[in-house]
């Protein structure tokens, strides 16, 4: 509290230099701050080797929100998250979901890529978990997809793999969270057993959701 001097009106204002800028109090102004701080952030080494922060792109709120692992070489380059074959892949996914990609949430664990698109080191997650964390906040998701491993891991804070998590629901902070294979693991397995259980989970999803209205 601004001590008020002797001699000095007790009603006087402070200096405009004096004053606390308001807190962002809508969701749109929160929401603008967030990202502004997102893509100034050098709170880890990844920022060094980024050309773009891919804060994530979407609807907000959204009822629906993917959680990826982190950019990779296309969306460091265009600054839009999962816009490459995973990407390809995961949009085929949320249309046989009855969805568009703009009606949903996409981001990531990580905003700058990893080094050969490596899993994110865990003080590189946990640099960047308060903007997801934020993010989650604002969006307010009835649901939430964890696309692999890291983002299992980091939502859930567990140390069990996708294998053993996928399929089944589990909380974050009373929301529902559906961990699944990662796209580019689909991709890169594209057996049908890895199709069918990643489509089984996606189906226990849009049975939620439409129950949930």
């Amino acid at each position: 509290m601004r001590t008020v001097e002797a001699g000095e009106p007790s009603g006087t204002m402070p200096f405009a230099g004096d004053a606390t800028p308001p807190a962002p109090s809508s969701r749109e102004e929160r929401w603008a701050a967030l990202r502004q701080r997102a893509m100034a952030c050098t709170n880890c080494p990844l920022h060094r080797g980024r050309t773009n922060v891919v804060f994530g792109e979407g609807a907000c709120p959204a009822r629906l929100v993917f959680v990826g692992e982190g950019p990779g070489a296309d969306e460091d380059r265009t600054g839009r998250p999962f816009v490459g074959k995973a990407g390809q892949l995961l949009d085929k996914i949320i249309a046989a979901m009855g969805f568009k990609r703009e009606e949903v949430y996409i981001a990531n664990v990580v905003k700058c890529r990893p080094p050969e698109n490596r899993t994110p080191l865990p003080d590189e997650a946990a640099a960047c978990w308060p903007f997801l964390e934020e993010q989650l906040a604002l969006l307010e998701p009835s649901a939430i997809v964890a696309l692999g491993s890291p983002a299992a891991k980091t939502l859930l804070k567990t140390t069990s793999g996708i294998t053993q998590l996928r399929g089944r629901w589990q909380l974050y902070r009373g929301i529902r969270v559906m961990p699944t294979y990662h796209p580019a693991f689909v991709l890169r397995q594209y057996t049908q057993e890895i199709r069918g259980q990643v489509w089984s989970d996606m189906q226990q999803v849009m049975k939620f959701l439409k129950e949930s209205k």
